[in-house]
């Protein structure tokens, strides 16, 4: 009988390549521009909040007289004081004895699994603090547009690339006080159109948000919730202190073609509030949209480096160049003009294990296994919030 690769089936090796072939995206290209300057980052927060003051009113006691009229009735600068709340996030893995012993040395294993595990939940915690710096503190990452009943699908427009199939999520209302549906698994996704789940039968209505299990109302305060023209923004309300407000140009819903003229109008509202933009950031369908429009043009389109191993196309001012950068993260129809300078990270320190008690892995009481955990206190303030700024409803291309 001829010796076949059949019949040697059992006694042939498998060789495996010494390395996993990455398939998720991991880019957080907003997340290192900030940490590329020590300005964005703030180490020596501590406490439940993070308190400043700012300077929201001038001394309106000034004026020009006759001769022999009374002065001006003396007043004074106004000031509030913005409270800023630190966010906890967190990132635990768990391995069985088994795994530790076994699957580290083992020259056919793809890698350690051990290093796999404890790399992946960095990388994954990472990824998913870049989604929050774009999103709000309730921490919305899908918005239902129809209302469906007797069905678990979520029918929305605003699904982005962070929205992944084998995700838990919970829904609720609008406002993230009323639960729809909790501990649920994504299963499966139509970009752009809905999001299907598991789980008893759910009914969404259009303003349900889907949130990340457990995070509603817990996340750091994003570009959402800090460029906005109405709205509190740690305690302090525009409504009351005007000069509170980020220069918003929208169109009701309705998505507009891209222009030069309103790119520059853009940047004149914002600097006209003394803010300087030091970058724009879009989607890549904006970025395509404004590749587009230059050219039409004819204008030069090659990517420019602008320090810090950033590139990415230029938008040429009176004041300089600002850099349009993308990031696949950023909110679909939306430019946000951002004054970095006004912009910082709180946080105690960077991503650190969870190791008080002098061990990185706890063993699991009663069971042959580890946890370990990977913990960051941070949030995200804004000390101008009228020097940033968005122009919404765009067409993508």
């Amino acid at each position: 009988m001829v010796a076949t690769m059949t019949t040697a089936n059992n006694i042939l090796k498998e060789i495996y390549e010494p390395k996993i072939r990455e398939q998720l995206a991991n880019y957080n290209r907003v997340t290192k521009r900030m940490d590329q300057s020590s300005e964005n980052i703030e180490s020596t927060a501590g406490g439940k909040y993070v308190k400043f003051a700012i300077h929201t009113k001038r001394n309106s006691g000034i004026g020009a007289r006759n001769e022999m009229e009374a002065l001006p009735t003396a007043q004074n600068q106004s000031y509030e004081v913005a409270q800023v709340k630190m966010a906890y996030l967190y990132g635990s893995i768990r391995l069985s004895g088994q795994t530790f012993e076994l699957a580290q040395t083992n020259e056919q294993a793809f890698a350690s699994v051990l290093d796999q595990e404890v790399e992946g939940v960095q990388t994954d915690l990472k990824r998913d603090y870049n989604r929050q710096v774009f999103g709000t503190s309730l921490g919305t990452i899908a918005t239902a547009t129809t209302l469906t009943a007797g069905t678990n699908t979520f029918l929305t427009t605003t699904i982005m690339p962070y929205v992944e199939v084998g995700e838990v999520i919970d829904i609720y209302d609008s406002t993230g006080v009323t639960l729809r549906a909790a501990g649920r698994n994504i299963t499966a996704i139509s970009p752009g159109v809905s999001i299907t789940f598991d789980g008893a039968v759910a009914t969404t209505s259009v303003g349900d948000i889907m949130v990340r299990a457990g995070n509603v109302s817990r996340e750091i305060t994003g570009l959402q919730d800090i460029v906005k023209a109405t709205g509190i923004l740690y305690n302090i309300d525009p409504t009351s202190v005007p000069v509170w407000a980020s220069t918003v140009n929208a169109n009701g819903g309705t998505p507009r073609a891209l222009s030069e003229g309103l790119m520059i109008k853009q940047a004149d509202d914002i600097y006209s509030k003394s803010g300087e933009t030091s970058v724009i950031w879009c989607s890549l369908g904006v970025r395509r949209s404004y590749f587009n429009l230059l050219a039409q043009q004819r204008r030069y389109t090659d990517t420019k480096d602008f320090g810090g191993g950033f590139s990415g196309l230029a938008f040429t001012t009176d004041r300089g160049d600002i850099p349009v950068m993308t990031d696949i993260d950023c909110p679909l129809n939306t430019m946000y003009y951002l004054n970095e300078k006004q912009i910082t990270i709180y946080r105690p320190q960077d991503w650190s294990w969870m190791d008080r008690d002098g061990s990185r892995f706890i063993r699991v009481s009663g069971f042959d296994a580890y946890d370990a955990t990977v913990y960051k206190y941070v949030q995200m303030g804004c000390h101008q919030r009228n020097s940033q700024g968005s122009i919404l409803d765009l067409q993508e291309s």
